[in-house]
C-alpha cells in the first residue's frame, strides 16, 4: 500500500435526507513515515442546509463496584413509532459514542427530539443488548433535547436467564448437572427406577456452574434425569464409563496464621455427612487441652472447627479417625495440623459512625482487594459499627441500600424498568495500620463525589451562511 494524501470513504449504504452523520477514525488514521496517530479525529457532515449541533454529556457508574469498566458504548434510540423496548435487542442505534478510557461521554451533533439512551459494556462489539454477558445502564423515562443537565447512567449486569446444560459422567456416584445463568435452587427429577435403598446428595461446585450429584444404594450403568425449561421439558440419559476409585481427601484450608476472628477450615474432596467433636483434640503451645466445636458447611464439601483463640499462641490440631465421615461412612487417618496466632499490636482497628437517614434497611460491607472482609446487615441503636482485628492495609466502606431487606444487593432489569439497589461507597481509603485505630464519620445523605451535576451539558447552536 503507498502512502497518500488523501482518504476517500464509499458510502454503500443511502443517506436520509435532513440528516447529520459523523465519521469517527479513532486512531485509524497515521502518517507514514513515523507512523504518528490521529487520535479521535472525526469529520461530520449534513444532507440537509444545516449540521444538528445538540450535544449530550453524562457520567458513567458502577452499579456496585467503585470504577466502571473502560470502553462503555453509549447508544441513542430516537423515540418514534417504531420503537420498542426489544430494539436494544436487535436494532442498532442511530447515535453511538463512548466513554473511550474516562467515566465521561459525549454526543456531539444531535437532532433536537426524544430518545431512549443506552449504556453498554459491550463485550461482542455488536451494538445488540446481550442479556446474558453484557452490562447495562438506563434511565427509567426517554430523555428530550436540548437537555441542560448532566446525566448519570449506572451500568449493571442482570442476572443472567437460567437454563439447564447436559449432565455429565463424572464417577458412577457421581453425575455432574452444569447449568447457565442464575442458580437460586431450581429442581429437576430422577426418572430412573431406583431401589428404597437409594440415597442421594447435592452440592454446589465452587468453581464452575455444576451442581454435583452423588448418590449411593444402587448399582446401575445409567441414570435419567427430567429438566423443566421454560415451558418445556427436557429428559437426558447418563451413562456409566471407566468408574474410578475414590477416596476421602480432606485438605487444610487455614494455613500458617489464623486470625483471631476466624475458625480453621478444612475443605473435603467428598460430601461430609458427620462430624465428631469428642475426636478432635486441640493444645496450645503449654500442651494445654482447648475444647472445640466441629461444624459441617451447609454445601457439604467443609468444615470449620471452633475454639478460643488466644494472641501470640501456638495451636496443634488433631483429627483422630472418625471425626469426620463422607456420605458413604468412610473416614480419615489421624490427622494433624498446626496454626498460630499473632499479637494484638500486630491489627489495627476501624470504628465508623454511620449517618443514615433513609427508613428501609442497609448493609455495610468493609473491604480489602475487592472483596467483602466484614459486613453488618442490621443497625446498630447508637450508629457506630466497629471492624477489629483487622490486618494492616487498605479498606474500602460501602453502603448497600437494601430495600427489599434480603440481606443482599440486587441487580436491575431494563424490560421491568428497575434499578439496582443504590450502592454508596465512603469517599476515601482507609488505610490501616498496625497497633492503630481509625475513627470516621460516614454521612450518606452528602454526595461527595457528584462534581460533574454543576456543569452545562448542551447547548444549542445554529449555523450561519458565514460558517
Amino acid at each position: 500500500m503507498s502512502a497518500s494524501k488523501k482518504i476517500t470513504l464509499s458510502i454503500l449504504d443511502t443517506l436520509l435526507e435532513n440528516t447529520t452523520y459523523t465519521f469517527n477514525f479513532g486512531e485509524g488514521i497515521k502518517d507514514y513515515n513515523e507512523g504518528n496517530k490521529m487520535s479521535f479525529f472525526s469529520y461530520t457532515i449534513s444532507t440537509g442546509a444545516e449540521i444538528d449541533s445538540l450535544n449530550l454529556k453524562g457520567l458513567i457508574k458502577d452499579a456496585i463496584e467503585m470504577e466502571p469498566d473502560d470502553f462503555i458504548s453509549l447508544q441513542l434510540y430516537p423515540i418514534d413509532s417504531s420503537f420498542n423496548d426489544s430494539a436494544i435487542y436487535r436494532k442498532k442505534p442511530f447515535y453511538v459514542t463512548s466513554t473511550l478510557d474516562s467515566t465521561v461521554f459525549e454526543f456531539k451533533n444531535l437532532k433536537a427530539g426524544k430518545y431512549e439512551l443506552i449504556a453498554l459494556k459491550d463485550f461482542s462489539n455488536n451494538y445488540y443488548f446481550d442479556q446474558n454477558v453484557d452490562q447495562i445502564g438506563f434511565l427509567n423515562t426517554p430523555i428530550t433535547l436540548p437537555l441542560d443537565s448532566i446525566i448519570e447512567l449506572k451500568i449493571f449486569k442482570e442476572k443472567t436467564i437460567f437454563s439447564w446444560a447436559d449432565p455429565f459422567f463424572i464417577n458412577n456416584h457421581h453425575i455432574g448437572h452444569g447449568y447457565y445463568g442464575d442458580y437460586e435452587n431450581q429442581k429437576f427429577k430422577l426418572l430412573s427406577d431406583v431401589p428404597k435403598s437409594f440415597e442421594y446428595l447435592i452440592t454446589k461446585n465452587r468453581e464452575t456452574d455444576t451442581l454435583n450429584y452423588w448418590f449411593k444404594g444402587i448399582k446401575t450403568d445409567s441414570l435419567k434425569f427430567e429438566y423443566p425449561i421454560n415451558d418445556t421439558i427436557k429428559t437426558e440419559l447418563v451413562n456409566f464409563k471407566n468408574p474410578i476409585k475414590d477416596s476421602l481427601v480432606i485438605n487444610q484450608m487455614t494455613i500458617g496464621s489464623i486470625d483471631l476472628t476466624e475458625k480453621f477450615k478444612l475443605s473435603s474432596n467428598l460430601p461430609i455427612i458427620s462430624s465428631d467433636s469428642s475426636l478432635v483434640k486441640i493444645r496450645k503451645k503449654d500442651s494445654t487441652l482447648v475444647s472445640s466445636k466441629i461444624s459441617i458447611d451447609e454445601n457439604y464439601d467443609r468444615v470449620e472447627i471452633d475454639f478460643k483463640l488466644i494472641p501470640n499462641d501456638t495451636y496443634n490440631i488433631q483429627l483422630l479417625p472418625n471425626a469426620i465421615k463422607d456420605f458413604w461412612g468412610n473416614t480419615h487417618d489421624t490427622l494433624n495440623y498446626r496454626v498460630s496466632t499473632k499479637k494484638i499490636e500486630d491489627y489495627g482497628n476501624i470504628f465508623i459512625q454511620l449517618i443514615y437517614e433513609e427508613s428501609y434497611e442497609f448493609i455495610l460491607e468493609l473491604l480489602k482487594d475487592g472483596k467483602v472482609v466484614r459486613s453488618y446487615n442490621k443497625p446498630n441503636e447508637d450508629s457506630n459499627y466497629s471492624f477489629k482485628l483487622l490486618d494492616p492495609g487498605k479498606y474500602f466502606l460501602r453502603l448497600i441500600k437494601d430495600k427489599n431487606n434480603n440481606d443482599k444487593w440486587d441487580t436491575g432489569n431494563y424490560l421491568e424498568k428497575i434499578q439496582p439497589e443504590e450502592v454508596i461507597y465512603f469517599p476515601f481509603e482507609l488505610e490501616l495500620r498496625a497497633n492503630w485505630d481509625l475513627n470516621e464519620s460516614f454521612n450518606t445523605t452528602q454526595n461527595y463525589l457528584d462534581l460533574l451535576k454543576t456543569q452545562t451539558s448542551s447547548d444549542t447552536l445554529k449555523e450561519t451562511e458565514d460558517q
